[in-house]
C-alpha cells in the first residue's frame, strides 16, 4: 500500500529537479509535500478531488439561491402597490422611447412640440404652426398645389429689388435657394413665363454666403424696417390682370385667402405693379392691409421683415372653401369685405360704427309682402349686362320687353373698362336679378345679395365653363342660379358653319383641341339671338322665386 500510494503521488505531482545555486535570485517553488502525509485519512488523489468539488458546489448553490431570491422578493408587495407594479413595465418602455422619466412621461409626451423643420410648410403659411422661437428661422415651400407655389420665410428677411431677390439671413442649415413665380395659374406655362420670378436666397455663415471671414453677415442695410410681427405677402398683378374675372379669381380672392388672417397687420409687396389696379381695387385692399403697397420692381429701398409669404393660396374658381381656412371663413366673408369697401359711407361714421352686418338673405327692396300688396310696390329690379364685341345679344330690345312682361323693372348696363366699381356695386347690391351672357362681366354677381337671381345665357359650346366659372360659385354664395342654354339655331355659328355642322352640334370635337381653339370659335366668333318665349319662362321662374323668398310665410319660417 505504501508503494502504491507513493506511485500514485509521483503520477500526479512529478516534482521538478533541484535548481542550481547560481540561479538563487529566482524565486523557488515551495517543496513538495512529503509522500507519507495524507488528508482526511484518504489517498492524495481523493483529497485533491474533494478540495476542487466542494467550492464549486458552494458557488453553484449560492448562484441558485440568488436567482430564486430576486423575483420572489419583487413579488412580495402589498395589495395597494400591485397595480403600480403591473403598469411599471409599460411606463419604462415609453420612457425609453421618449427619454423622459417614467413618472413624467404621460404628461410631457403630449405637450412635446415638434421643431419647425418637422412641420409641413402649409402649417406655417396658414398660421397653424404658431410663432415659434424668435431665434428659429424657417425657409420652406409648398409646391403641392397644381394652381400655385407658395414659400414661407421667417427670420431676418430683406428685399433686394436690384436682383429680384429676397434674402433670408441666418437661414436654417442646409437651406437651398428657391425660385417662385407668385401667380395662381401654375398649370398654364405660357402665362407663367410672363410672370416675374422671385429668387429666395438663404444667407448663413456655414456656407459662407454673404458673410465675411469672421462669420459676421455682411447684410444689406435696412432702408425700411417694418414692425416685428407684421409680415409681407408677395404676389404678382401680371398675367391675365386686366380681365375682371381673373382679377378676382386669380388675384383678389386668393389674396383674401392668404392674408385675411393677419387682420390688416400685413404689407403687400406687388410684382408688375399697375397704378390703375390700385385705383380700381384700393377700396378692397384697404380692408386687408393697414399699410401702403410696396412696388417690388421700382421701389429700390431694402425692406426688412420678420416674416414673409411669397405666392398666394387658391381654392378654385371664385371660391373660398371654409374647410381649407384656419378660421372657417367662406366666400360670404369675402363678399362682406367687398360690401364694406364699395358701400358709400362717410369714413368717420364707418370707423365709429360696428362691423357691417352680413347681408340679408332677401334684398331690402323686397320686404315681407302679402299677396294683395304686390300690385302696390315697386317691381323687382333686373340688371342686364350687354356686350359689344362678341357674344352679343342680337335681339336685346325683345329681351328688355320680356323682362317687363315678367314683372321686372329692367336696367341695361353697358360696362366699360373705366366704369367705376362702386357704380357697378351700387347697381347690383340693390338688384333682385341679373341677366348676362357668359363672360367676364358675370363675375360681378359677387356684388349681389344672397337670395337674388343670376340668369346666365350660355352660348353653344360653353356649357362646362359657364357652370364651373359662374354657376357653382353663385350657388355657393347663396344665389338662385338659372341657365338659358342657347339652341344651335339661335347661335350665329349656325349661319357660319351650318346648323347641322360638327362645330354647332358637337362642340366637344373643337374643345378637344384645347382651350385656345375652343375660345377662338365659341367665345370670340359667336353671337346669340335668344328665343323670347323660352327665355320668358325662365324670367317667370325667377319672379316666382323672388315672390316666394319675400312672402310672409317664408319670412315666418326663417
Amino acid at each position: 500500500m505504501e508503494q502504491l500510494g507513493q506511485h500514485q503521488h509521483h503520477h500526479y505531482h512529478n516534482p521538478k529537479p533541484p535548481v542550481p545555486r547560481s540561479s538563487s535570485w529566482i524565486r523557488r517553488s515551495p517543496p513538495p509535500s512529503p509522500p507519507h502525509k495524507k488528508l482526511w485519512g484518504g489517498g492524495g488523489g481523493r483529497s485533491r478531488y474533494v478540495c476542487r468539488v466542494v467550492p464549486l458546489l458552494v458557488l453553484t448553490m449560492y448562484s441558485i439561491f440568488t436567482v430564486v431570491r430576486i423575483p420572489n422578493s419583487s413579488l412580495v408587495v402589498s395589495t395597494a402597490d400591485s397595480a403600480e407594479r403591473v403598469e411599471r413595465p409599460r411606463e419604462d418602455v415609453e420612457a425609453f422611447k421618449t427619454h423622459l422619466p417614467s413618472n413624467q412621461n404621460s404628461l410631457e409626451v403630449r405637450e412635446e412640440t415638434r421643431s419647425p423643420a418637422s412641420l409641413p410648410c402649409s402649417a406655417h403659411i396658414n398660421g397653424e404652426a404658431g410663432g415659434g422661437q424668435a431665434a428659429e428661422s424657417v425657409l420652406c415651400c409648398d409646391r403641392s398645389h397644381y394652381r400655385s407655389d407658395v414659400c414661407y420665410l421667417r427670420g431676418d428677411v430683406r428685399t433686394d429689388p436690384s436682383t429680384s431677390s429676397v434674402l433670408l439671413y441666418n437661414a436654417p442649415r442646409g437651406s437651398a435657394p428657391e425660385k417662385v413665380r407668385p401667380y395662381t395659374r401654375k398649370f398654364e406655362d405660357s402665362i407663367m413665363n410672363s410672370i416675374d420670378e422671385v429668387t429666395i436666397v438663404p444667407m448663413d455663415a456655414v456656407n459662407g454666403t454673404g458673410d465675411d471671414a469672421s462669420g459676421n453677415s455682411l447684410r444689406r442695410r435696412c432702408d425700411v424696417r417694418h414692425p416685428p410681427g407684421v409680415p409681407a405677402v408677395v404676389f404678382s398683378t401680371g398675367g391675365y390682370t386686366g380681365n375682371v374675372y381673373h382679377e378676382f379669381s386669380d388675384g383678389l380672392i386668393p389674396l383674401f385667402i392668404t392674408a385675411q388672417r393677419f387682420a390688416g397687420e400685413v404689407v403687400f409687396v406687388v410684382l408688375e405693379y399697375h397704378y390703375w389696379w390700385l385705383g380700381r381695387y384700393g377700396a378692397v385692399l384697404e380692408q386687408l392691409t393697414n399699410y401702403k403697397v410696396v412696388d417690388f420692381r421700382y421701389d429700390r429701398r431694402v425692406h426688412c421683415f420678420s416674416e414673409m409669404i411669397v405666392g398666394l393660396r387658391i381654392h378654385g374658381e371664385l371660391v373660398v372653401d371654409p374647410k381649407l381656412m384656419p378660421n372657417g371663413k367662406g366666400i360670404q366673408d369675402f363678399q362682406r369685405l367687398l360690401h364694406q369697401g364699395y358701400s358709400r359711407r362717410p369714413s368717420a361714421a364707418t370707423s365709429a360704427s360696428p362691423p357691417t352686418v352680413p347681408l340679408a338673405l332677401a334684398p331690402p327692396s323686397r320686404p315681407c309682402l302679402r299677396p294683395d300688396d304686390y300690385a302696390r310696390v315697386a317691381k323687382p329690379k333686373v340688371v342686364i349686362f350687354i356686350r359689344k364685341q362678341n357674344r352679343v345679344l342680337l335681339n336685346l330690345p325683345h329681351i328688355v320687353t320680356a323682362c317687363r312682361r315678367a314683372g321686372f323693372a329692367p336696367h341695361v348696363m353697358n360696362l366699360r373698362r373705366q366704369t367705376p366699381l362702386p357704380a357697378i356695386h351700387a347697381a347690383l347690391a340693390s338688384a333682385d336679378a341679373m341677366v348676362a351672357v357668359h363672360g367676364a362681366a358675370v363675375t360681378h354677381f359677387l356684388f349681389m345679395r344672397p337670395g337674388s337671381v343670376l340668369l346666365q345665357i350660355v352660348p353653344v359650346g360653353l356649357d362646362w365653363a359657364a357652370d364651373a366659372f359662374y354657376g357653382k360659385p353663385a350657388q355657393q354664395l347663396g344665389l338662385e342660379y338659372l341657365e338659358y342654354k342657347v339652341a344651335p339655331e339661335e347661335s350665329s355659328l349656325a349661319a357660319e358653319y351650318g346648323v347641322n355642322s360638327t362645330v354647332v352640334r358637337d362642340p366637344s370635337v373643337i374643345s378637344s383641341r384645347g382651350w385656345w381653339e375652343m375660345k377662338k370659335v365659341y367665345m370670340d366668333r359667336q353671337n346669340v339671338t335668344v328665343n323670347v318665349k323660352r327665355f320668358g319662362e325662365l324670367l317667370r321662374a325667377a319672379r316666382l322665386h323672388l315672390k316666394n323668398a319675400t312672402s310672409c310665410g317664408k319670412a315666418a319660417v326663417r
